[in-house]
């Protein structure tokens, strides 16, 4: 989602190899599952000190996970028509990347039309504003905020790259990251009727998973981005100066825990149990940028680093919450 990857379409040496349905699960990402886990950080929050709540909350966090993956699906889909139409993917990918990995682009592939990815995406986003109206209209508490956060998460979702196109005026990282916010605190919201400082930080420190393999894609996408004017960071500095930005990102991931635990928004220990994640940082920054600089396996390793961090804040909420409970 952070970064395009196609190429021109199969050649007549390159059949299309596959069945529809499969190219419309490619096309809808739905291998790349790092925002879904988001419900168990709200889950994790609520779950001891409401474990009396009404059997409503859990519809409420049922509706809203089913509703942010199809939301989710058609964010990517929109992602897949702007790269085609731009040629940022193409630029970004060689042209004799090999078939395997172009299938993963169903519209470069071949294997969908312009036409079925967009009918894919606009149905993907209706499911989802259903399934998203659903969790609050069963939501046992409707605070005023989360009834602007839901529908503004929705329609900025979909102009990520699509519409508005808000990754190509310079909000990218910002977006990576309030939208696994958005994804944490609103569910929680709508469970626990109120807002939690605690939460927030979870929240942030979930989405920054996405941002900081995100950043790393665009490092290495850097000629397609400038191509079609695609203001990353990456592409705004030089080799150092994005170098610096994506350190400093990994180092205010540890620092906002160390301040929140230090101020009271989080438990004292929190800053502690989350080291781990800090120690695998600095081993992807050195893997990006030390050395030989390898930086699609420090893209890979992110991956690792927000699956650690997830289960970390998760137990984090279950923790947070039994402290709240005794």
């Amino acid at each position: 989602m952070t970064s395009h990857a196609h190429s021109g379409p199969l050649t007549a040496a390159e059949p299309r190899v596959e069945p529809k349905a499969r190219s419309f699960v490619r096309l809808g990402k739905l291998d790349v599952y790092d925002y879904y886990p988001s419900i168990l950080v709200a889950l994790a929050a609520v779950l001891l000190p409401l474990a009396r709540v009404e059997a409503a909350a859990g519809w409420t966090l049922a509706l809203f996970l089913l509703g942010e993956v199809f939301v989710v699906m058609s964010m990517v889909a929109l992602d897949d028509v702007t790269g085609y139409r731009d040629g940022s993917d193409a630029a970004n990918y060689g042209p004799n990347d090999p078939l395997r990995r172009k299938l993963r682009k169903p519209l470069i592939a071949g294997t969908l039309t312009q036409r079925e990815a967009l009918g894919f995406a606009w149905c993907t986003a209706a499911v989802g504003a259903a399934l998203w109206a659903g969790a609050v209209a069963l939501a046992p508490h409707r605070p005023g905020w989360t009834l602007v956060l839901v529908p503004v998460v929705f329609v900025v979702a979909l102009q990520y790259s699509y519409g508005l196109k808000i990754s190509y005026h310079g909000f990218q990282e910002v977006f990576l990251v309030g939208l696994g916010a958005a994804l944490v605190l609103a569910p929680y919201g709508l469970v626990a009727g109120h807002f939690s400082g605690f939460v927030l930080v979870a929240g942030v420190l979930f989405g920054a998973g996405p941002l900081l393999f995100g950043v790393y894609s665009n490092t290495n996408d850097i000629p397609g981005d400038r191509a079609v004017g695609r203001p990353t960071v990456a592409c705004l500095v030089g080799p150092r100066g994005n170098a610096v930005f994506i350190g400093t990102l990994s180092a205010a991931e540890f620092l906002l825990g160390a301040v929140a635990s230090a101020t009271g928004i989080a438990p004292w220990w929190f800053v502690l149990l989350m080291l781990p994640v800090t120690a695998l940082r600095v081993r992807q920054y050195v893997t990006g940028f030390r050395g030989e600089g390898d930086i699609m396996r420090a893209r890979r390793q992110g991956f690792v680093v927000h699956r650690v961090s997830t289960v970390l804040l998760v137990a984090a909420g279950l923790l947070h919450g039994a402290e709240a409970a005794a």
